[in-house]
């Protein structure tokens, strides 16, 4: 079993893995500068969107079909 850290390491390198093939794959350069930042961003993206995904919901949870404000 793995410790926290160890844990957060191997999101880290995954993540970097990510960044790199995803880069390539879309054709683009990141400046090696720029990555942690990009990184940082994934990371933050990752977590919110673990947040809404393990939100509840019941079964019978519907769209709305008309969103207003």
């Amino acid at each position: 079993m793995l410790c926290r850290f160890q844990k957060v390491e191997a999101l880290t390198d995954s993540l970097d893995t990510y960044i790199d093939a995803a880069a390539a794959a879309l054709g683009l350069a990141i400046d090696p500068a720029w990555k942690p930042a990009v990184r940082a961003n994934l990371e933050t993206s990752l977590r919110l969107a673990r947040q809404v995904d393990e939100f509840p919901l019941p079964d019978e949870t519907e769209p709305a079909s008309v969103f207003s404000a």
